[in-house]
């Protein structure tokens, strides 16, 4: 019996150490496709799960760093969703290939047209932003994310430098170094133009190769031709001065 109840015990404080720990796995993220190296443009997914089992995630608001603003903030269309760009005058303006920007993207919000995002599923919102900042570290985007209970959940918390993560942190985007080719892709188009080019040279080579081997043929053909009517005609003189 004693046995039993301390079994029963064990399972329920499991139980709640799961609990208490699911929102930790479960909070929203910020996720890019690629390298987001400073300076340069990269694709980021807003990974957003549901972590309720007993009502759908019907919005979700993204905020955009002010601190750091991002001149070109571009969202992919998702189907069933409704998807609006807010932008705001900036303080203070910044410059973008040698122009002033006055205003940028500070939100973008997503509104479900049908069931949203149900129990036990995540939705992922894409979106191209850029030029990434040269002079910061890292992104924080504040999101709010609503189910159809009208249960608000804000994931703003930004977590302190060594400190634990907060209940509800603020989806972050850390930022690499910038790299030779990063911020535009030159390296990669140089590469992509650069393999054409090889392919037709090797085939021009080949192409090359191949005419001075059926020249070589045709001429050796040729002289096999005069070098056997050169025979024959020996043959037929030296049967006319023997019959002479």
């Amino acid at each position: 019996m004693r046995a039993s109840r301390l079994a029963a015990a064990g399972a329920l404080a499991g139980s709640a150490v799961l609990a208490l720990s699911a929102p930790a796995f479960a909070h929203v993220t910020v996720q890019p496709e690629t390298t987001p190296a400073k300076g340069g443009y990269v694709v980021v997914d807003f990974k957003v799960p549901n972590e309720r089992d007993n009502a759908s995630t019907t919005k979700v608001e993204v905020n955009f760093p002010t601190d750091h603003p991002l001149a070109s903030v571009m969202p992919e269309k998702i189907d069933g969703w409704r998807t609006d760009v807010t932008r705001s005058k900036l303080a203070k303006p910044i410059e973008m290939h040698g122009e002033k920007i006055s205003e940028a993207v500070t939100k973008v919000t997503w509104t479900a047209d049908g069931k949203g995002i149900e129990p036990g599923y995540f939705q992922k919102f894409p979106v191209s932003v850029g030029a990434l900042p040269e002079d910061a570290d890292q992104l924080v985007f504040k999101a709010l994310q609503t189910y159809s209970d009208k249960q608000v959940v804000r994931w703003i918390e930004v977590q302190a430098k060594g400190g634990p993560e907060p209940q509800n942190p603020a989806p972050v985007l850390e930022l690499a170094a910038a790299k030779d080719g990063d911020a535009h892709g030159t390296a990669a188009s140089a590469a992509g133009d650069a393999e054409p080019a090889a392919r037709t040279a090797a085939a021009a080579a080949s192409g090359s190769k191949g005419g001075s081997d059926t020249t070589a043929r045709v001429l050796g053909v040729v002289g096999i031709v005069v070098g056997a009517a050169g025979v024959a005609y020996g043959v037929l003189a030296g049967r006319r001065r023997t019959t002479a």
